[in-house]
């Protein structure tokens, strides 16, 4: 799979400078958990799930999780199960008809269904890229992450665990340290098996009876920002010991009355794109487009999403500019590595060697997955043509 390969190969060609590369599910897993770009959720109870999970990927999706857990009625989780069954069937069918199927993980509720699952997939497991583990801590995740092991060994093949981080004892101030410290020993424990750690702000805003407006972004809810900044500053590191660390999900997907003015300007839009910029604030995308800005400024990458409308602003805003790529490809020069400052191609900013090094790395890795837009290319442009496919 690749990013933006559901676009025209000719319209590819106008918007970017360097391709994104091709991927798979066997792809190393620093790879991986930066292509996972949004992370689209679907209820498992869904009668079409096989052809809905088939449509998105045809729009640009490249992974879905499959949810068992709190998108579902504690009564229906029998149920829910069984149609997995069916629908990764019903998928591998479609997969053997040469259709194009995301990385798909099943986020369930408990450890045992981790290793009942895979018994009951059966071969259409081969399709299962892993699960994702709710509410973890030391104490919930351990008996996880060794079910997990269990069904990699059963079925002989690479399953990733992707834990969620929403407990309270992470949230409260009096227990958040001990539970950090508690999460990073587990998953440096399974680090080969732990591909990404989600944030779970719904339930972090739940635990004090909050819900964020459709014009503020997590960052605008402080008790939300504080354990953000704390998670990337144990779990986020860039001296080799940290994790991708996912942005949280944006609920909204429809008009609501607006109290503050909209948070695009509209310059970027000028000329044809006013369209584009009037139907994002339409449907509150302009909050959307700030709090993936915000997420990549606090040290996260990707999104949770549940709406296939928010798929192509995360995958765009992903892309690495032009003026990035100039930056990380001048501080990653080999006769760079003594360190030493210089201004930046574009004129425009002060390059440090040493300290940009860990930025220009990871732009780099980003860069490979989801590519870098032409000098002339905007993240506008680049919605534009992901948003008019879509549709």
């Amino acid at each position: 799979m690749r990013h933006f390969e559901h676009l025209a190969p000719s319209v590819r060609n106008g918007l970017f400078h360097r391709q994104p590369a091709a991927f798979d599910a066997h792809s190393p897993a620093a790879t991986l958990a930066v292509a996972l770009g949004a992370t689209l959720y679907s209820p498992a109870t869904r009668p079409a799930l096989a052809e809905d999970v088939v449509k998105q990927a045809e729009r640009g999706v490249v992974s879905m999780v499959l949810c068992l857990e709190d998108s579902i009625g504690d009564a229906d989780v029998p149920r829910a199960e069984e149609n997995l069954v069916r629908q990764f069937a019903r998928l591998a069918d479609l997969a053997a008809t040469g259709r194009k199927l995301p990385l798909l993980f099943i986020r369930v509720r408990e450890p045992d269904q981790i290793t009942a699952l895979v018994r009951r997939l059966g071969p259409a497991g081969r399709l299962l890229s892993g699960f994702v583990l709710p509410k973890f801590t030391e104490e919930r995740g351990i008996p996880f992450l060794e079910e997990l092991a269990a069904a990699e060994s059963d079925c002989g093949r690479r399953l990733f665990a992707m834990p969620v981080l929403e407990s309270p004892e992470l949230l409260h101030l009096e227990t958040r340290t001990g539970t950090l410290s508690g999460i990073a020993r587990t998953v440096e424990k399974y680090r080969d098996r732990v591909l990404a750690l989600r944030l779970g702000v719904t339930d972090f805003c739940s635990a004090y009876g909050l819900r964020r407006a459709p014009d503020m972004t997590a960052y605008d809810v402080q008790l939300v920002a504080s354990v953000i900044a704390d998670v990337v500053n144990v779990l986020g590191r860039a001296d080799g010991s940290g994790f991708t660390v996912t942005g949280p999900v944006w609920e909204y997907f429809r008009a609501h009355e607006r109290m503050f003015k909209p948070q695009l300007r509209r310059t970027p839009f000028a000329g044809p794109a006013e369209e584009l910029r009037t139907a994002l604030i339409q449907h509150d995308m302009d909050g959307l487009l700030r709090e993936i800005q915000l997420d990549r400024a606090n040290g996260l990458q990707g999104k949770t999403c549940i709406h296939p409308s928010h798929v192509a602003p995360v995958h765009a805003l992903s892309v690495v500019s032009h003026e990035e790529f100039s930056d990380a490809e001048d501080i990653l020069r080999p006769e760079r590595e003594g360190g030493g400052v210089m201004r930046s191609a574009y004129t425009n900013k002060m390059n440090e060697v040493k300290p940009h090094r860990a930025w220009a790395e990871r732009t780099m890795l980003r860069a490979e997955v989801f590519g870098v837009a032409r000098e002339d290319v905007s993240f506008v442009e680049l919605l534009g043509a992901s948003v008019g496919t879509a549709a």
